[in-house]
């Protein structure tokens, strides 16, 4: 990736569209590329673009954001980092969106600093989700799901996890439970780069793109369960 980060954004209130394309470019590490107002135009935007992040609203006309990030994952070619936009932190498609391959979610009323943030951390490859989010997000809707599985980037079989070392295992299960690379760290008593080393490893070896698709298949393998479900 360039230093310079390409973006799309992708909603279909153009005073939103407008205004955070407007906050992204006062950012001179950030380039609006392109705009869309809704999930088609989206699609064919960054197929021709080629951006390094979308920012993806999940409710617009016609082909919505999960779909468009869906179909943006599994293109061939050039796949941009899917930053999905929306309205409340559980919104009942958030981890729909999770599950098509978005690397992370934002909320519509986050401040400046905190898009910007965002935007920077998804286009350097790592997944945003904040540890409570994650917690709280991941386990609601497993609990509300059980058992609810599609096809997808994070689909991942349950036997595959056997390929992981015992301290892997152990890692994935702190990573879904909401943990930062910090906290685990401190958690195994090893160095963050050691977490980090681990976490690479972990996504080789199950195929997947990055931590949100590890946190969707940890759930969903059933390697964790939610706690509400525990017994």
């Amino acid at each position: 990736m360039s230093e310079d980060i390409g973006i799309v954004v992708a909603d279909d209130h153009e005073v939103v569209r407008a205004g955070f394309a407007a906050l992204l470019d006062t950012q001179p590490d950030f380039t609006v590329l392109g705009t869309a107002s809704d999930g088609a135009e989206a699609v064919l935007a960054c197929q021709e673009l080629k951006p390094d992040v979308v920012l993806m609203d999940v409710r617009m006309p016609g082909t919505d954001g999960i779909e468009a990030t869906r179909q943006l994952v599994a293109g061939a070619g050039h796949v941009p980092r899917v930053l999905i936009l929306t309205t409340f932190d559980l919104d009942e498609y958030v981890f729909d969106a999770l599950r098509a391959g978005a690397s992370g979610f934002l909320l519509k009323d986050a401040t400046a600093e905190r898009l910007f943030e965002a935007v920077r951390v998804v286009a350097a490859g790592e997944a945003l989700l904040a540890p409570a989010v994650t917690r709280r997000l991941i386990s609601e809707f497993t609990r509300i799901r059980p058992g609810a599985r599609a096809a997808g980037p994070a689909s991942v079989a349950p036997a595959a996890f056997a390929a992981l070392t015992p301290r892997e295992t152990e890692v994935v299960r702190l990573v879904a439970e909401g943990l930062s690379n910090p906290e685990i760290a401190a958690r195994l008593v090893v160095t963050e780069e050691t977490v980090k080393t681990h976490v690479s490893r972990i996504l080789a070896k199950l195929g997947l793109r990055d931590r949100t698709q590890a946190v969707v298949a940890a759930y969903e393998s059933g390697l964790v369960v939610p706690a509400r479900e525990r017994s």
